[in-house]
């Protein structure tokens, strides 16, 4: 049985979109969503070009979402389903709205899952000047109630890339927060580009670290699935 699942399944494509435009961390990103991904499922990455190397700004997420929408619909015919693989989803309402693919977005499939159950949940990320789009995406998931608000990293995020031992030591300080001043049971790394640092911190806190990566993979195959199924 197991077998012929595997071979009803075989082909499906799953296109990761990076509205930041450096293909190393398409590359990172790819990686994550490939490991996460069950058998019959295939992940291929595609990088915006007009975006900076890091979206870090409300205005620069915003930008980036007619970006994320024309590459999208460029590959809408060689792949199954998409993944917006920054945590604002910027462009996937346009994409749900105006393309018959499966789409999920980071920023959504990791509420989804944090909030299972009427857990209580908080994001840790890295970008202060995105913390009202991220305020925004429970809001408009009707998970208002399950948040617990957003905890920053302390120091500059574009350099906090650049020493990994530096981001995971500050992200694990905000998890910390989001968990002992909030009271989070759950909490979220909110960034594509955090997707290392997200696997890296799991095992160091009681509650639930939710990585977005393999969040939004697993939801996405749940949406195509259902939809072939359907």
């Amino acid at each position: 049985m197991q077998h012929g699942r595997a071979d009803s399944m075989a082909g499906r494509r799953i296109l990761l979109i990076n509205p930041n435009s450096l293909e190393a961390t398409t590359a990172m990103m790819v990686a994550i969503a490939k490991s996460a991904a069950t058998d019959g499922f295939d992940i291929m990455g595609a990088t915006a070009t007009r975006a900076p190397q890091m979206v870090v700004s409300a205005e620069a997420l915003d930008t980036a979402a007619p970006e994320v929408e024309e590459i999208a619909r460029a590959h809408q015919h060689a792949c199954d389903g998409v993944i917006v693989a920054a945590f604002g989803d910027p462009g996937l309402a346009g994409i749900k709205a105006h393309m018959a693919l499966p789409a999920a977005g980071i920023g959504e499939a990791a509420m989804l899952e944090a909030a299972g159950s009427g857990r209580r949940f908080g994001v840790a990320t890295t970008t202060p000047l995105l913390g009202a789009k991220i305020d925004a995406l429970p809001e408009a998931l009707g998970l208002r109630s399950c948040y617990t608000g957003t905890r920053f990293a302390a120091g500059d995020p574009q350099k906090l890339m650049l020493d990994p031992v530096r981001l995971r030591a500050a992200l694990a300080g905000a998890v910390e927060a989001c968990i002992v001043q909030d009271g989070a049971e759950a909490v979220i790394i909110g960034g594509g580009p955090l997707g290392e640092a997200a696997r890296e911190l799991q095992p160091m806190f009681a509650v639930p670290v939710i990585a977005p990566i393999p969040s939004a993979v697993a939801r996405i195959i749940r949406l195509i699935t259902s939809r072939a199924a359907g």
